[in-house]
């Protein structure tokens, strides 16, 4: 591959992001706006792209993939319709790489580059969402114990499910409050309490807000109180964070040994023989 070829797949891929920043711009300035004072200007462009590639006529979505934005957070505010326009604009990338580098690869390569690089560039946008998903667990997962242990305090006082929902969201920092205030105000709007549960579910995929919903439920349904369920769902929550950190601790140990096998046992055996190096000399 000559540099004529690399400087002509940059100079392409800067015409493009500039035509796309041109086109979708005036239709959304706002939305462009937010982007990039959330996520900079690689948040800004992707959702340029995505706006430019639903132009082109890119619409059709899965019907799951609505459901995996919502538990990655609804990252730039992306629909299900952008995120397949960007699925669109990854395999038409990866098609140009391809054909860039077809004359590069020996044999058979070239052809296979060709039919993999844009499978792989269409399946980009999924991985974002699932690496942003289980992000979103692992931190879910560290906070549930706390944030239910402080709702489990709130009904127990008396407030109503939404007002210990807003009680909790606004007096703690992290992901599942956040989530949390959120339910309360789609609550306090006129969403029913089913309503914003199953988005909050939706929202926080994790084990212990799935098991909150029918607890709630139960609660409302039967008349039985909320706080013992609510306890049960504390100590499960911790349990399972004790095992977390019982398998990193587990897990960190084969690391440690192979740093002090590979590391520091051979600078133990040098600095010895250095010394009887001395000594004899």
């Amino acid at each position: 591959m000559t540099g004529a070829v690399v400087l002509a797949g940059l100079a392409g891929v800067c015409g493009a992001a500039a035509i796309s920043e041109l086109l979708a711009a005036p239709s959304d300035p706002g939305r462009v706006r937010r982007a990039r004072g959330r996520h900079g200007r690689l948040g800004a462009m992707t959702v340029v792209l995505a706006r430019l590639a639903r132009r082109a006529g890119v619409r059709r979505a899965p019907a799951d993939l609505r459901a995996r934005i919502a538990a990655a957070g609804d990252p730039l505010g992306l629909t299900a319709r952008d995120v397949m326009a960007l699925k669109a604009v990854g395999a038409f990338a990866g098609l140009l790489l391809a054909i860039s580098l077809v004359g590069a690869l020996p044999g058979r390569l070239g052809i296979l580059a060709v039919l993999c690089m844009p499978a792989a560039g269409f399946l980009v946008p999924d991985l974002a969402l699932a690496r942003r998903t289980r992000a979103r667990v692992a931190t879910i997962g560290h906070e549930l114990a706390d944030v239910l242990d402080l709702l489990r305090v709130a009904v127990q006082a008396g407030l109503p499910v939404g007002r210990a929902l807003a009680e909790v969201g606004a007096r703690c920092q992290g992901l599942l409050a956040g989530e949390l205030r959120a339910a309360a105000t789609r609550m306090r709007l006129g969403a029913t309490r089913a309503e914003a549960f199953e988005q909050l579910v939706a929202r926080c995929p994790a084990d212990g807000v799935a098991t909150l919903t029918p607890a709630v439920t139960r609660a409302d349904r039967h008349g039985a109180p909320l706080a013992p369920a609510l306890e049960a769902l504390v100590a499960e929550a911790r349990a399972e964070q004790a095992r977390l950190l019982r398998d990193g601790a587990a897990r960190a140990a084969p690391k440690i040994q192979l740093v002090v096998a590979l590391v520091l046992v051979p600078a133990v055996m040098l600095l010895i023989a250095a010394v009887l190096v001395q000594a004899l000399g």
